[in-house]
């Protein structure tokens, strides 16, 4: 059979179904997302007006109505921005998901393409009308068009649509929801009016009702007052009002913001169902003037590791919008950071080329990463509950409480967050020299007093005993693979604490970091292992006397292991296992090792060191039998066994089992 070429087949109207009452879980959101959509076509009309402002024509006040006919059953949104031409009604509305940006941006040229950066897709966000409408009527004319080339486009949302030329006198699209039965609440002025105030009322264009007022019914009896009077209701007098702020959030001052119209609007620039952790809202006054609007996230994205996604706040200037991706107002270790910030100094037409150069850009973007780092390092102060608390005052003190609400509220927060996004936070020991200080006081880790990811550097170094001179720690894939690791031995003898580090950053992370205030940061599966002041003279010298003892063995395995490892001596840092693998001090480890080869990436080969335990029995066996036979086969056993303990496999797991099978049938 030669090879041919289909096409997938869609049901339509079950895909339909699917966008509008699977993809939102609230039914008032399509509201949302239909004023999103005409504020975008505002801001489209704004940019090309840029290069024609008779786009405008006779209408240069950009705006957003809603309009309802309980008779009709019918809700409209309509816009006066850039609206569309019969083709692009088509184009648009006629193919599910497609983005209307998308379209816009592919017809740009040259540096116009870099500066059209908008927020709005007549995507999917249009289809949730079907939530509560069972036909939508779309009429438009875009800007500059005449009046006769308007389009009316029609669709019961079962898969098909009709499309006609009618004559518009005005610019802009009106989308019209013929309203479902179950779905007349929204046919109400208060009721949309609510869900304005809640998801809408930032939005900087105005957003108008037909007002309405009380009138009394007509009398029963004309001529009687007395007689009574046919039920009154309210009317719409003409006279349009606008029912938001219209101005945007971060324009408006601090009390006049309550904490649930903060969480609505991250809910909308960051279209997460979850409120955020934490945010900050500031005007910074200076050289550079700007406000900040800054979300710490609740729950990571599921790419939060895909440092190729284009991830960053929204960018504003004067009120202005010009992208919702701005790389470069926050570092990449911070891309989960979600919020907005509006310049006073940039210009309008700045593109992303010159935001990567600006002098105003790298003011705000170091301004933003301190502010982040300063509200991390506040959640992070606020986590536990103060020590005073945690015991309780006594009644004699006349203390009941020493939190605050405000406080209370933080409990536990630093920690939620680092669950999310530490391993990420890491990556800044890389990425922000300046920073390094401030980022690494905000790690946490487990330890081997401690399984929870809560330890501190600074708590490790308050918990060092007297003499130690370092700071430990190990890396491994797993937890429980850190905590049994052999090089950790003599640390659990002497009671040292070791930090447990298990996230795939941390090895990466950790060669940027060589000393936490002063004290230096020591591997404990590199290097040879020196306690200084915690290892008595004795132990210095029974050690000495291992090594020289040993030494004729040591030859033969440093012979029999020449190709799998670099160096064979005696160990310092086992009690109980026979042996260990341990790399050089500026060596890369054989966990990296292992990363960089699963990600098909290119990595050096390791020849690590093995170290053996003299006192352990395989190892006096081994010493006893250097003449034996299985000499070869004993060594390889020692260094795979070491290596399966580390993590590792042997590179031919065959030839170990048939080694060990051998030895076992003696």
């Amino acid at each position: 059979m030669s090879k041919q070429t289909h096409a997938f087949q869609a049901e339509v109207a079950q895909l339909l179904h699917l966008v509008t009452h699977s993809l939102y879980s609230n039914q008032e959101i399509f509201l949302r997302e239909l004023i999103s959509n005409a504020s975008d076509a505002c801001d489209k009309l704004r940019f090309e007006a840029l290069n024609n402002a008779a786009l405008y024509e006779d209408a240069p006040e950009l705006q957003v109505r809603l309009a309802y006919d309980k008779d009709a059953k019918t809700l409209t949104i309509t816009d006066n921005g850039i609206g569309m031409s019969a083709q692009e009604a088509i184009d648009h509305l006629g193919t599910i998901a497609k983005s209307g940006t998308k379209d816009f941006m592919s017809k740009l040229t040259g540096d116009q393409k870099q500066d059209a950066q908008l927020i709005g897709q007549f995507g999917v966000g249009f289809y949730s009308g079907f939530i509560v409408a069972d036909k939508i009527t779309v009429e438009s004319r875009r800007a500059g068009l005449k009046p006769e080339e308007g389009v009316r486009w029609i669709s019961g949302g079962t898969g098909d649509f009709e499309v006609e030329a009618i004559t518009r006198a005005e610019r802009g699209t009106s989308v019209i929801l013929h309203l479902r039965e179950d779905a007349l609440e929204y046919a109400n002025a208060w009721k949309l009016k609510d869900i304005v105030g809640k998801y809408s009322d930032h939005i900087s264009l105005p957003i108008r009702m037909e007002k309405e007022e009380w009138k009394d019914g007509e009398l029963i009896d004309p001529n009687d007052e007395n007689g009574g009077r046919k039920p009154g209701g309210m009317v719409k007098t003409g006279e349009w009002e606008t029912i938001n702020q219209a101005s945007a959030l971060w324009t408006r001052s601090k009390k006049d913001i309550t904490d649930e119209q903060y969480q609505d609007f991250y809910k909308q620039i960051s279209r997460d169902f979850e409120g955020a952790l934490s945010w900050s809202h500031n005007r910074v006054e200076g050289s550079t003037e700007y406000t900040q609007l800054l979300y710490i996230p609740s729950k990571a994205p599921m790419d939060l590791f895909n440092r190729d996604k284009k991830a960053g706040i929204k960018l504003y200037v004067k009120r202005v919008f010009i992208m919702d991706d701005a790389e470069a107002l926050m570092p990449s270790y911070m891309r989960w950071v979600k919020g907005v910030v509006d310049s006073a100094d940039l210009p309008l037409n700045v593109s992303r080329e010159l935001l990567q150069e600006s002098r105003d850009v790298k003011a705000i973007r170091d301004g933003n990463t301190r502010r982040v780092l300063s509200m991390l390092e506040d959640l992070a102060k606020h986590d536990k509950e103060p020590e005073a608390a945690t015991k309780g005052a006594s009644a004699s003190d006349g203390v009941t409480d020493v939190l605050s609400e405000e406080d209370k509220a933080k409990l536990g927060q630093y920690t939620k967050f680092y669950a999310e996004f530490g391993a990420v936070l890491k990556e800044g020991l890389g990425e922000d020299f300046g920073n390094r200080e401030r980022i690494a006081k905000l790690l946490r880790f487990a330890s081997t007093t401690s399984d929870t990811v809560s330890v501190s550097l600074a708590d490790y170094k308050a918990r060092m005993k007297e003499g130690q001179e370092a700071i430990y720690y190990i890396t491994a894939d797993t937890l429980a693979a850190a905590k049994n690791s052999p090089q950790l031995e003599v640390f659990k003898k002497k009671g040292i604490e070791v930090l447990l580090m298990t996230d795939r950053v941390d090895e990466w992370a950790l060669s940027f970091l060589h000393e936490f205030e002063g004290t230096p940061l020591q591997s404990v599966a590199k290097g040879a292992v020196d306690l200084g002041k915690l290892q008595d003279e004795s132990e210095k010298q029974a050690a000495e006397t291992a090594a020289e003892l040993f030494k004729p063995t040591l030859a033969k395995l440093k012979e029999a292991l020449k190709d799998v490892a670099e160096d064979v001596r005696v160990t310092t840092r086992l009690v109980d296992s026979p042996a260990c693998l341990v790399v050089q001090d500026e060596g890369m480890s054989l966990q990296l090792s292992r990363m960089l080869k699963q990600a098909g990436q290119p990595a050096p080969v390791v020849k690590p060191i093995l170290e053996v335990n003299p006192e352990h029995r395989l190892v006096k066996r081994l010493a006893d039998d250097s003449s034996a036979v299985h000499f070869n086969d004993l060594a390889h056993i020692l260094f795979d066994q070491a290596l399966l303990a580390e993590g590792g496999l042997p590179d031919d797991p065959a030839s170990y089992v048939r080694r060990v099978n051998a030895l076992l049938a003696g």
